[in-house]
C-alpha cells in the first residue's frame, strides 16, 4: 500500500522545485495535497501534470496570520483534518557585510522562514490528527556561520529552536516534529544564491559549494523529497525533535 494513502498534507513553498517534488512524491504515495505559494499563477503552472482531484491550491503570504488561517481552513475544508504539514516556504536575502546589511532584507527573511513556520504550526495544529507529522525545511546553514549570510543563517538556526519546542509540546498527541537540512540543491533558488555569493567572494559559487561537499555535487529536489517523505510518513513513527541532514556530507 502507498505509505501516505488518504493522508491530508499541506506544503508551503509549493511552486518551488522542492515543494513541487515533495507534492509529486506524496501524491504518488496516495496523499491529498494542499499547495501554498505567493502566486496562484505559479502554482497553476507547476501542477499542470498532477492529478487535480487530489490537489488544492492556495495563494498566500506565509508571514501573514490571515493568509495562514485561510490556507489551513481551505485545506481542512477540502480534505479534512491535516495529517502532514511541511513548512517549506523560503527566501534567501543577500550576502553583505554586517555594516551594510539592509534591515528590511533581514526582517523579511525572518518573517518568511521563522514567523512563517511558527504561524503554520499555530494555525494548523488545532486542525491536525493526533499522530500526524510536521516537517520544517531548514538547511545545512542551521549548523554553520558564514560571513555576510546574516539573514538566512540566522533564520535557519531559529527554525531548529522552533522545531524542538514544538516537538516537546506536541509529543503527548503523538504529533512528530522534525527539521530537514538540505545542502546545496540544483535548483533556481540555489543558483541565485551562488550568483550572489560568487560576486561577493570573487569565485564561482557553484564550484565553491561543491568543494565543500564530500560527495562532490549538489543534491536534487527529488533526493530531498524522498527524505521529506520519510519524515512525513509512519516510517519515521519514533522520530521526533530530530535534525535530519541531507547534505552530501557537507556538515561532517
Amino acid at each position: 500500500m502507498a505509505i501516505l494513502q488518504g493522508k491530508a498534507c499541506v506544503i508551503t513553498g509549493g511552486a518551488g522545485s522542492l515543494g513541487l517534488a515533495a507534492a509529486r512524491l506524496f501524491l504518488k504515495e496516495g496523499a491529498k495535497v494542499t499547495l501554498v505559494d505567493l502566486s496562484m499563477q505559479s502554482l497553476e503552472r507547476a501542477v499542470e501534470d498532477l492529478p487535480q482531484d487530489r490537489i488544492e491550491l492556495v495563494a498566500a503570504d506565509v508571514s501573514r496570520s490571515t493568509d495562514v488561517a485561510l490556507y489551513v481552513a481551505k485545506a481542512a475544508a477540502r480534505f479534512g483534518p491535516i495529517d502532514v504539514l511541511v513548512s517549506n516556504a523560503g527566501n534567501f536575502g543577500r550576502v553583505a557585510p554586517i555594516d551594510d546589511y539592509p534591515e528590511d532584507v533581514f526582517d523579511r527573511v525572518q518573517e518568511v522562514h521563522v514567523k512563517g513556520a511558527f504561524l503554520a504550526a499555530k494555525y494548523a495544529v488545532p486542525h491536525m490528527h493526533d499522530g500526524g507529522s510536521i516537517v520544517i525545511t531548514s538547511s545545512v546553514a542551521a549548523f554553520r556561520g558564514d560571513p555576510g549570510v546574516y539573514a538566512y543563517i540566522t533564520a535557519k538556526h531559529a527554525q531548529v529552536g522552533l522545531m524542538r519546542c514544538l516537538a516537546k509540546e506536541l509529543a503527548p498527541r503523538g504529533i512528530r516534529v522534525n527539521s530537514i537540512h538540505p545542502g546545496p540543491i540544483d535548483n533556481c533558488f540555489q543558483h541565485d544564491v551562488e550568483k550572489g555569493l560568487g560576486e561577493a567572494i570573487g569565485r564561482d559559487g557553484t564550484e565553491f559549494f561543491n568543494a565543500m561537499i564530500p560527495l562532490g555535487r549538489h543534491g536534487t529536489p527529488d533526493e530531498i523529497a524522498r527524505s521529506l517523505l520519510y519524515l512525513a510518513s509512519d516510517q519515521s513513527s519514533f522520530v521526533t525533535g530530530t535534525t535530519l541532514m541531507v547534505d552530501g556530507g557537507m556538515s561532517v
